[in-house]
């Protein structure tokens, strides 16, 4: 994990890496709550035994579901010692699913500082987050994560 003193300390990381999470296993049964919480419960995320004769031979975790994960992946990249007044996650740039994560896999996130905005309300950071599958040669996703970072 990196330690920045402050958020002028993490906005001079602009342009780069951060670092990356722990591994994490997708579970079924973190899919399914996740199907639960969201309505989503078609049977390649929640019927193992169908899955099983699908096209990825497994059930896979939702991709809202991967895309969810990135502040808690990220909170175990970085930490500021002093925190700022306020921390608002206000979107994203861009979002790509490239590979379906089937249950059981670990996970982790690589996060990099790519810009760095002055904003009336504060400063807005743009994280490029790159979702890796252990053992995989593409990543799970990438995306383009906007912080708002309120002094």
């Amino acid at each position: 994990m990196r330690t920045f003193t402050d958020a002028a300390a993490l906005v001079a990381a602009q342009g780069q890496p951060l670092g990356h999470s722990q591994w994490h296993t997708i579970t079924q049964d973190r899919i399914d709550m996740f199907a639960e919480a969201t309505d989503d419960h078609q049977w390649i995320h929640v019927d193992p035994h169908r899955a099983a004769g699908g096209p990825f031979g497994s059930t896979i975790a939702h991709g809202f579901l991967s895309l969810s994960l990135l502040p808690a992946l990220a909170a175990e990249v970085y930490v500021l010692e002093r925190s700022p007044r306020l921390l608002v996650n206000y979107g994203l740039n861009r979002v790509r699913f490239l590979t379906p994560v089937t249950v059981g896999s670990r996970v982790r996130d690589g996060v990099e500082l790519v810009a760095v905005a002055d904003s009336p309300k504060g400063v807005l950071l743009t994280m490029r987050h790159e979702v890796e599958i252990d053992g995989a040669e593409r990543p799970a996703l990438v995306a383009e994560t906007l912080t708002l970072l309120v002094p």
